[in-house]
């Protein structure tokens, strides 16, 4: 990191500022949070390893995940205590510099993806993800978007699910039958 940084707005143009010692001494937006949240995590963690068998020896099945969880709770209180000691950068905002709207509305989308898959299964559901996300970020025309979303997933599917056969949700279509039709013409239509 450039030791004339100084943390301002200038920095903005598409380079990663995390790089070790971009904020040696402040705390960007939400760091804070985040830290108190990962701390809360490790907690629930460690509670929860504590219940697989208590503390009764350190042969124990829970004696392992506890140590871990136990490191991890350690670990991240004493990052939520010194990002709490840190004054907070002034020239950035969290809607603007850590999580702008495209980024939550992604979120959104994914969250939105995993709970279709199931009922839809796989390559609806990412022919809709696809087309919508290249739609908003490439911001061009219908012809253009619906080429590289529904080509990008002929190749994700045929890839996956018939070069490595790994077994995708198959939901409202019919899979099955385009693998067998696949098959059968590679064979040369032999029965």
């Amino acid at each position: 990191m450039d030791p004339d940084f100084r943390g301002d707005s200038d920095h903005h143009d598409g380079t990663s500022d995390a790089t070790p010692g971009g904020y040696g001494d402040q705390r960007r937006p939400g760091e804070l949070a985040f830290a108190v949240f990962l701390a809360l995590a490790s907690l629930f963690l460690l509670y929860s390893a504590y219940g697989i068998s208590g503390f009764q020896a350190l042969s124990a099945p829970g004696s392992v995940p506890m140590a871990t969880t136990l490191v991890m709770v350690v670990s991240a209180l004493i990052i939520a205590l010194r990002t709490a000691r840190l004054p907070k950068v002034m020239t950035e905002t969290l809607a603007k510099d850590i999580l702008p709207v495209m980024v939550v509305v992604f979120i959104g989308f994914l969250i939105l993806f995993g709970l279709a898959l199931k009922p839809l299964g796989f390559v609806p559901t990412a022919a809709l993800f696809l087309i919508v996300a290249i739609k908003l970020l490439a911001r061009r025309g219908w012809g253009y978007t619906l080429c590289v979303a529904l080509g990008s997933l002929v190749v994700i599917w045929i890839v996956f699910r018939v070069v490595f056969t790994v077994l995708l949700p198959a939901g409202i279509v019919p899979e099955a039958e385009f693998i067998q039709l696949f098959r059968t013409l590679l064979s040369g239509g032999a029965s």
